[in-house]
């Protein structure tokens, strides 16, 4: 465990993270103190209040840490006009799942502490009233400047750590330990490079952790050739070349172990400028009465599909639309034949519903597929968003019904049955249609679209994370070249992502407008990779700037839950097709496939992470060991999806 983990940090389980005891005793000594500055945690509702404290840097045996202290009996509410993505400090209701070392015995909030050692970045927000830090653990969390007092802290920060402006990102700054301090000025003084010298060192340093005698052999050579022999315009060029060779402008391909290889000269290089997409207005109610003929008809259901796609339903409409949306109504039906088919779907409903209702407790106990099926039904259910109103509370009523619908959705579909993730699924629609006969039908239109992704081989998923590494490849190929090159090649910190369509990653009211987008099949099949990509794309400055590896990685993907902009997330990812679009006629076959277009043999070799998904597969159980080995925590599996946890094996 790292010797000084901050107590409120986003994402993490806060009882997990306390001060060795030796280290909370020691009287620090301040050496700056900014007042007016409140601490923001991400899981804490926006309306509820915080505590307000002091910024410092103190100086402890142990080394320099940055601390916030609360004000005693002092609290502050949100201010209503400032927009922000973070949450705040919950001082009264998240009291109860810290440690000792969380608030005291009155209730009060406890110091928060970070060890310069472990800070990596931190980034300017909001005009400087934010500062998000960012530790070498993946751990994010965010002070929040009330008094506006941001610049006199960040000046005093700059007296004891050295840290350089982002090359991509003005406002955030990459911490310089000191060794990268002394081998920058060591080479500056060479003076053999033409750009920034710190540009070059950085990746130099790199090099020397992963791979030190050949990185210094290699250095030393290449340096004494430079200072001996070449003339110093060129030898400049070839030093830049040297230094910056980890980090290539095209994908990179693995033929066998560890290896990568460059590709260089092939059709298609560079994807044309991504367009603007702006989002529309959403399906209204008189759009939706102007579509319907006389006898209640959908006269052109592609056009009401474009319209969702650009800006969803108004939740008034949902309960209707969603139904042809989900195949439970035919667009072309009357609302006489609908009112028919409605009748038929219940009396099958019930009679499937009767199968397992009737089902005496002796058969049970010789059927195990089905009795272990109900056992994992009924944990599933009794955590399932329950902090939502509809489903909130002891014996709540609408559980049982969710509860009834999955058990019979196990007589409807017994070759699949029940998966873990599936009740995630149904939760929103229930929800909607406050109907369990209703409820149903359209989980099962849901459920045609997504079962690939709860086959027992777990092939579905298998092929969409190579279809994302294969799409990322084309459209971010330095993010794609940088995750294989740190052992998240394979996308498993995507898993959740695609597993339950975003369930996880965006609120109640997001994630309706999401589905009904992505259930109209527009702009094309797969776009929900096109969304993984667009979020990926967001966040690659974050995961590239801090060298994040596999644990890092993980854990910040995780942390990104109810932090993601829908709307922006949405048009990035229509501008993503766009670019896929306008170079049509040089797209390789592999990304012509994804997005559904014609194939016309180009191919574009790409890392083939098909092999290490099929390895992961048969070696789970030590790749676990190891990614355990490396959190250094109680954490059992590769993602967790709040109370169930998911890995890449089938969950029965």
């Amino acid at each position: 465990m790292r010797r000084n983990q901050p107590l409120f940090v986003q994402g993490a389980d806060l009882h997990k993270n306390t001060f060795r005891m030796s280290e909370a005793a020691e009287q620090g000594k301040d050496l700056c103190i900014h007042t007016g500055v409140v601490l923001r945690n991400a899981n804490t509702k926006e309306e509820e209040v915080q505590s307000l404290g002091t910024l410092n840097i103190v100086e402890y045996s142990f080394g320099k840490c940055i601390e916030w202290k609360p004000v005693e009996d002092s609290v502050v509410s949100e201010n209503p006009d400032q927009d922000s993505e973070w949450s705040l400090v919950d001082t009264h209701v998240r009291r109860a799942r810290t440690s000792s070392e969380g608030p005291d015995s009155l209730g009060r909030t406890r110091t928060v502490r970070i060890s310069f050692s472990d800070l990596n970045s931190l980034r300017i927000n909001h005009g400087g009233q934010q500062l998000i830090f960012m530790q070498k653990d993946g751990t994010t969390y965010v002070a929040f400047f009330q008094l506006s007092n941001f610049e006199s802290f960040l000046n005093s920060l700059k007296g004891f750590i050295n840290f350089v402006k982002s090359r991509t990102n003005r406002n955030t700054f990459i911490v310089v330990d000191e060794v990268q301090s002394v081998l920058s000025k060591s080479f500056a003084e060479l003076d053999i490079f033409q750009e920034n010298t710190s540009d070059y060192v950085w990746k130099f340093v790199r090099n020397l952790h992963n791979r030190p005698y050949e990185t210094t052999l290699e250095a030393f050579s290449k340096l004494a050739d430079i200072c001996l022999y070449k003339d110093p315009v060129k030898s400049s060029e070839e030093a830049s070349e040297f230094l910056t060779h980890d980090v290539p402008a095209l994908p990179a391909s693995v033929s066998s172990g560890d290896e990568y290889e460059v590709i260089g000269d092939h059709e298609f290089d560079v994807l044309p400028p991504r367009p603007h997409c702006p989002r529309g207005m959403p399906l209204s109610q008189e759009q939706w009465n102007k579509f319907k003929d006389s006898e209640g008809r959908i006269l052109n259901p592609q056009e009401v599909k474009d319209i969702i796609f650009h800006g969803g339903i108004i939740p008034s409409l949902r309960f209707e639309v969603w139904k042809f949306l989900l195949n439970y109504y035919p667009w072309n039906s009357t609302h006489i034949e609908r009112l028919e088919l409605k009748k038929r779907k219940t009396d099958e409903y019930f009679a499937m519903k009767l199968q397992w209702r009737s089902m005496t407790l002796v058969q049970e106990n010789n059927f195990s597929d089905y009795r272990d099926r109900k056992n994992l039904i009924e944990k599933d259910v009794n955590r399932t968003d329950r902090t939502h109103p509809y489903y909130s509370g002891d014996n709540n009523p609408h559980l049982a019904q969710l509860s009834d619908i999955l058990m019979t959705y196990v007589m409807y579909n017994f070759d699949l049955g029940y998966v873990q993730g599936m009740s995630d699924l149904l939760s929103p629609i229930l929800c909607l249609m406050e109907s369990e006969v209703d409820a149903f039908w359209c989980f099962v239109g849901f459920m045609e679209k997504v079962s690939p992704n709860f086959e027992v081989d777990q092939a579905g998923m298998k092929t969409q994370l190579c279809q994302l590494y294969t799409l990322l490849s084309t459209t971010d190929p330095q993010l794609a070249y940088y995750l294989n090159n740190h052992d998240s090649g394979n996308m498993f910190f995507c898993f959740r992502w695609l597993l339950v369509l975003f369930k996880r990653e965006f609120s109640a009211v997001d994630i309706m407008k999401l589905w009904e987008v992505l259930w109209t099949d527009l702009p094309c099949k797969n776009f929900h990779l096109l969304i993984c990509a667009a979020i990926l794309n967001t966040e690659r400055n974050v995961l590239m700037e801090n060298h994040y590896g596999l644990t890092e990685i993980l854990k910040h993907i995780n942390d990104l839950s109810n932090h993601i902009d829908l709307s922006s997330t949405l048009s990035k990812a229509e501008g993503i097709y766009c670019q896929l679009i306008s170079a049509e006629d040089q797209l390789p076959d592999n990304i012509r496939v994804i997005i559904g277009l014609e194939i016309q043999n180009n191919v574009l070799p790409i890392i083939d992470i098909e092999n290490d998904i099929e390895a992961s597969d048969h070696n789970a159980e030590a790749d676990e060991s190891d990614i355990n080995a490396e959190k250094n925590s109680s954490t059992e599996s590769i993602l967790e999806f709040d109370t169930v946890t998911f890995d890449v094996k089938r969950f029965k």
